[in-house]
């Protein structure tokens, strides 16, 4: 028996045989973001539903959504498989932070899988504007090679576990900004800040400036929690490598928007 078909005939004998209450409708949000937290609120008031957020774990002090909370991976597709069919989920809302590649691939397969309803819920990348100087490039080993040939001196914005890449740069200065401690040893060209945004374009001014920042890295992660960052080195004349968004991988239903992700849910379901 295929992953598909045997993951749908589990789904099918469970609901059979646990009675839930018709007017109940059970979702999982794959969360972690400013969006997936928004969705939860807006949620888990509804006297129809229950919502459950799942965190990846990966941060010591998340911010934490309202309603029911699971934090840690699922153990892969199977896993993941195994928590819906054994939670009765009825939609699957994966509102992960746009470069989480691999819980993405995991939702789709474990969706089509369940043959559960689907919706990918991914705030829009950032685009420049006059007086950008922006460098695309596909990946952090990419971002490393460019920064020798921009500045001598690199504020790095790309978190925690991509940190590996940029650590060869011995001859440039790094400033690193990560939400917990780095568990890589880090050579003496390195400086790290703890913080988290949501940040303020003149605090942002300010921090490149007394740090003599002549280039700027960050991901394409849009939203405006960490966008001042882009304003600031836009002031400052500073050029900004930008990497791009892994590849998109393909889904049933993608929003960009918290309200167009509560219209699916309601079009997605049977009506009670």
């Amino acid at each position: 028996m295929s992953e598909v078909t045997g993951g749908r005939a589990r789904l099918s004998r469970v609901r059979a045989a646990v009675t839930v209450p018709a007017v109940t409708t059970r979702v999982l949000v794959l969360g972690g973001t400013a969006e997936a937290r928004e969705l939860a609120a807006a949620l888990v008031g509804r006297p129809d539903t229950v919502v459950v957020s799942s965190l990846a774990g990966r941060v010591a002090n998340p911010r934490l959504p309202v309603g029911e909370v699971r934090v840690g991976g699922f153990g892969g597709v199977d896993g993941l498989i195994r928590w819906l069919v054994a939670h009765q989920v009825d939609a699957l809302i994966d509102a992960t932070h746009p470069y989480a590649e691999r819980i993405r691939s995991s939702a789709v397969r474990a969706a089509d899988a369940t043959g559960l309803p689907h919706l990918r819920l991914e705030r829009p990348g950032w685009t420049s504007g006059p007086g950008d100087r922006w460098h695309r490039v596909p990946h952090l080993a990419a971002a490393a090679d460019l920064i020798p040939r921009l500045g001598g001196r690199a504020f790095v914005t790309t978190g925690r576990q991509g940190l590996d890449a940029f650590l060869p740069l011995r001859d440039i200065w790094l400033l690193v900004r990560v939400v917990d401690e780095p568990q890589t040893p880090l050579p003496g060209n390195v400086s790290v800040i703890r913080d988290r945004g949501p940040y303020q374009v003149a605090a942002e001014t300010a921090l490149m400036a007394a740090h003599r920042i002549d280039v700027l890295v960050t991901k394409d992660s849009g939203g405006s929690y960490t966008r001042a960052k882009l304003t600031a080195a836009r002031d400052l004349g500073l050029p900004v490598v930008m990497v791009d968004r892994p590849a998109a991988v393909a889904v049933p239903a993608k929003v960009s928007e918290v309200g167009a992700a509560l219209a699916w849910l309601e079009s997605a379901l049977p009506q009670q």
